[in-house]
Parts: structure tokens; C-alpha cells; sequence
């Protein structure tokens, strides 16, 4: 909390600010008593430092010199007791905070500290308790929106709505993909983009001379851009929106002369992550579409194969075991389409070199080429990076679903390939089991299932498991707060942490990882979910 909302506490009415005002908006981390000559070795920065100086010195240059060091030290400010040991802070004293910005606070001797130290410490947890409240808020919310989003219209809306600021979604030609609108936040260039659908072209070659553009392109983090009067534009906070490395967009949110908030900006980002997955899904329902041929593996990976005794005899023929566990692998080229000659040779030449790479392992070739694609079938007693180890290059990914029995299990796979298209990094091998969460949150059941089992299936399996997931998930529900997770379970306090730290250990969750924390959040929701579909 800030120091001026410190100084609203009823209790502190009487206190006197006597120098050091100019630095009032100081963050008051903890209130602490300490009355001892040598005080330096005790201080942290942020401190509200109690004290009633009867061991301070009473030398001028040696009371400065207090004063420095302490300010130094990052202290949030000093409350001393009056009248007792001084009758107020000595003039030099007062000289040397005023000229340091740094808060000393006359405190009435009939207030005592212990009440001083419980109120404020109390309002301190209260506040960080509301920021957490908060934090979760904007997970729970913009989950929501991943799930349920059908378009950046949607999420404009939801992320406006949450944040209380105007928003544009825009493609890199800075055509507005979605909007949210506050009359008394747009300012003319805004209103102008929204109703014209893009940027005025001068705006957008001025920020390009500027280098804003530039910046937005090679950043992954938050780009502030100024206010621009000759452009009717006030001051802009802009998260790029990326995939697989690539600028696809961004978000664009007024801020002007009312700061975003560290939880506004984080749920900024959020929202641009999830505009990613949001294209990467439709560019995946555009691959479906795009999907071609009619050989024995695209029959496999369509659909298409009707398993009757005739077929299963000729697939057999061709090497494929209906018995057999496999994954689909699909080789993916970084070239542009339709292909070129250089294109189509290149497709040519690493599908033979597949080939060989499978016939050298043992295995029946089955390739399907479509495109800049080739997808293909590993048993799964063939580890993955077998085939990629001979294949690896600039400009190539190797993506891999998960291993399944039979004709069904095969279109499984494939299925599971198309849904992480878009969700790895680029050029490498990946596997399916490594991008359950994007899958998530794109509301696929069966990755629901398959993320749930990887965050829970390992705890189900240890003894008083169930208790376990559930001591996870209530801690999870009331924003990680232990005390309140106690009550809830009716556990003590010390019980609840010796659950959270042996559940932690049993499935190697670092429960103080954000990521972690967020991860638990949507299991919860998710079981919240199929129970109530239930």
C-alpha cells in the first residue's frame, strides 16, 4: 500500500507529516518497532519504521547522517513518538528528509505502537489479499474467454470490459479485428481506426518513422507509445500478438493519463496470447480444408477407410498392423504456397530421405504428401527422435500425436497434430503431450481429460490421493490463500501446508510457479465443469 493510503487509517488522524511530503507515495511493505542505538542492521526497504529515538544520537552531523542512511535504505518512512525522548524531530533532521523527499511523521505518545503495527500490518494483508482476489479474477475471466470466445470481437469485449479501458484488436496492417468501446476513454484517433476499421495511414507511416512499429514487430513484451496531440492520440500501451514468432497483431488499449495497473497490463498479455491460439485455430480449420488425396494413409487420416476384411488384408500388405500401437508424425515445410519447382523438389527429397530413415529402422514406410506436408506412421516402440536425429534442419518441424491402437486410434492421432498446429515455437520435433494446455484452453474435451490426468492422474494413484487433489483444488478455488483453504477443508493450518508441500513432492508440481498455480486454477474449473454437466 501506499504511505497516503496508510495515513487514511482512522487511528493515525492525529499524526503530522513534518518533512519529507514529497514522498508520501512511497509502497509501505510492513510496520516494525525497533528502539535500539544501532538501528541500520535491522531496517528493510519499504519498512514504516516505529520509533521513539531514545538511543538516536544527539549530534547534528550525526543525526544527518542517520537520516541518509535510513533513506538509503529504501525505508518507507520513520513515525516517531512525541513528546518524550524529543519533543518533535530536531530542525536538522527535518532538513535533511525534506531535501531526500524522505516521510518523518509525528506520532502522539498516547497512541500506542502495538495498535499502530496491527492496523496497518492488517491493512497491508488486506490489500495484497485483494490483489490476489483480483489476480485470479482476471485468470478465471480470461479462461473464460478461451474457451467460450468464437471471435476478437469477443475477446475485445471481454478484455475492455475487465480492464475498463478502450481496446482494438489489430492484424499488422492495423486493420481492427475487434473492439471494445468507452465513449469517455476514445480519444480522435481511436474513434477515427474504429470507424474507418484501420489506422489512418499517417498515423501508421508516423509511428513506422518513429520506430513504434518496429518495436511492437521485434518485441515480445508491452510497447508504450507517447501521446501524439497532432494526432489526437494519447498515450497507448500495445501488446504484440505472436505466433510461433511470427507478429500476427496486436492489442492496442488507451491509457492516457490514468496508468494501467501491473494486473491490467498482465491481463493485456494474457488476452494476446489467447488471440494468438484463437488464429491459430482458425488457421487450422483453414489446413482441413486444404487437405488432399485419396492414398491408403490419407483414407486412414480422414476417415475414409472402411475396415473390411478385403482392406485390412491389403493395408497389411502395405505393412500396417491394426494391432500395433502408432503415432502420426507430420513433417511440416517452412515454404511458402502453392509450392515453387524448388518447393516441390524439396518436399520430394525429404520424403525419400524419410523413407529411408523408416526402412533403416525397420519399418514399413507409410507417407502421405500433401502440400508443404508429409505424414506418416511410427510404431510407438520408435522413439521420436529417431526419425527427427536424421532429418533436423532450418525451416523444418516434426509434430507427433499420441500413440494409439487401430484404425480409430490412427485418425485420433492425426487429430491431435491439427490441434497443435500453431501452438509450437517453429522449426524442431514436438509431441503432442508437451502442448496439453494450449489444447485446453482451446476447449477440446479430450485434452481436458488428458491435461487433467497429467496435473491429478499421478496423486490418484499415492495413498489419501483424493484428499490431496482435493486440498490442491480448494487452495487453488480461494486464490491461494492457506488460511482461508483451512477453514474451507476444516483442516488446521499446519495440516493444509503438510498436504500442499507432500502433494507437491508426489507429483512435482512447484506450487509457487505462476504457471503452475494458473495451471491448477483451470483443473478446477474444468472438474467444476464436467460435474455440473453431469
Amino acid at each position: 500500500m501506499k504511505l497516503t493510503e496508510i495515513l487514511t487509517l482512522s487511528l493515525l488522524a492525529q499524526v503530522q507529516v513534518v518533512a519529507g511530503a514529497a514522498g508520501l507515495e512511497r509502497e509501505v511493505k510492513w510496520a516494525h518497532v525497533i528502539d535500539i542505538p544501532d538501528v541500520l542492521p535491522w531496517v528493510l526497504p519499504g519498512q514504516f519504521l516505529l520509533t521513539t529515538a531514545f538511543g538516536w544520537p544527539r549530534d547534528e552531523e550525526a543525526q544527518r547522517a542517520l537520516i541518509r542512511a535510513l533513506a538509503e535504505r529504501d525505508l518507507a518512512c520513520v513515525g516517531l513518538a512525541v513528546p518524550h525522548f524529543f519533543e518533535h524531530f530536531p530542525v536538522a533532521v527535518c532538513e535533511e528528509a525534506e531535501s531526500l523527499a524522505f516521510p518523518l511523521l509525528e506520532i502522539p505518545w498516547n497512541v500506542p505502537f502495538a495498535h499502530i503495527t496491527e492496523a496497518v500490518n492488517r491493512a497491508i494483508l488486506a490489500d495484497q489479499s485483494r490483489v490476489i482476489e483480483q489476480s485470479e479474477a482476471i485468470h478465471r475471466t480470461m479462461t473464460y474467454a478461451a474457451v467460450e470466445a468464437e471471435s476478437l470481437q469477443d475477446l475485445a469485449e471481454t478484455l475492455g470490459a475487465l480492464i475498463q479501458r478502450a481496446v482494438t484488436f489489430e492484424d499488422v496492417e492495423g486493420s481492427v479485428l475487434g473492439s471494445y468501446v468507452l465513449a469517455h476513454e476514445e480519444d480522435e484517433a481511436r474513434r477515427t481506426t474504429r470507424l474507418q476499421e484501420r489506422t489512418p495511414p499517417k498515423l501508421q507511416k508516423y509511428l513506422e518513422q518513429k520506430g513504434y512499429l518496429r518495436a511492437i514487430r521485434e518485441t515480445n513484451t508491452p510497447v508504450h507509445i507517447p501521446a501524439l496531440p497532432e494526432f489526437g492520440l494519447t498515450e497507448r500501451l500495445v501488446c504484440p500478438i505472436r505466433l510461433k514468432g511470427e507478429l500476427v497483431g496486436s492489442v492496442w488499449i488507451i491509457e492516457g493519463a490514468h496508468l494501467l495497473s501491473e494486473l491490467d497490463v498482465r491481463a493485456a498479455e494474457h488476452a494476446a496470447i489467447i488471440a494468438a491460439l484463437h488464429i491459430a485455430h482458425q488457421r487450422e480449420m483453414a489446413a482441413f480444408e486444404a487437405r488432399l488425396g485419396s492414398t491408403f494413409l490419407d483414407s486412414l487420416l480422414e476417415g475414409h477407410f472402411e475396415a473390411t476384411p478385403q482392406a485390412l488384408e491389403r493395408a497389411q500388405l502395405l505393412g500396417f498392423d491394426p494391432e500395433t500401437s502408432y503415432r502420426v508424425g507430420l513433417l511440416i515445410l517452412d515454404v511458402s504456397l502453392p509450392l515453387s519447382r524448388e518447393g516441390f523438389l524439396q518436399r520430394e527429397a525429404l520424403a525419400g530421405r524419410l523413407r529411408q530413415r523408416l526402412k533403416f529402422l525397420n519399418i514399413s514406410p507409410l507417407l502421405s504428401v500433401s502440400l508443404n506436408r508429409i505424414s506418416f506412421l511410427l510404431p510407438e516402440a520408435c522413439a521420436c527422435e529417431r526419425i527427427w536425429k536424421s532429418l533436423a534442419d532450418e525451416g523444418l518441424s516434426l509434430v507427433f500425436g499420441r500413440p494409439y491402437i487401430g484404425i480409430e486410434g490412427i485418425r485420433r492421432s492425426y487429430n491431435e497434430i491439427l490441434s497443435m498446429l500453431g501452438c509450437f515455437p517453429g522449426d524442431g520435433c514436438y509431441v503432442y503431450e508437451t502442448f496439453l494446455l494450449p489444447r485446453v484452453l482451446l476447449g477440446d474435451q479430450e485434452a481436458h481429460a488428458a491435461f487433467l490426468e497429467q496435473m491429478l492422474g499421478g496423486l490418484r494413484q499415492q495413498r489419501n490421493g483424493e484428499t490431496l487433489i482435493e486440498t490442491l483444488l480448494v487452495w487453488a478455488q480461494l486464490g491461494f490463500r492457506p488460511l482461508a483453504a483451512a477453514h474451507h477443508l476444516h483442516v488446521h493450518a499446519k495440516t493444509l501446508q503438510y498436504r500442499l508441500t507432500r502433494a507437491a513432492r508426489l507429483s512435482n508440481l512447484d506450487l509457487a510457479d505462476p504457471e503452475v498455480r494458473f495451471q491448477l486454477q483451470l483443473a478446477s474449473h474444468l472438474l467444476a465443469l464436467q460435474k455440473k454437466s453431469s
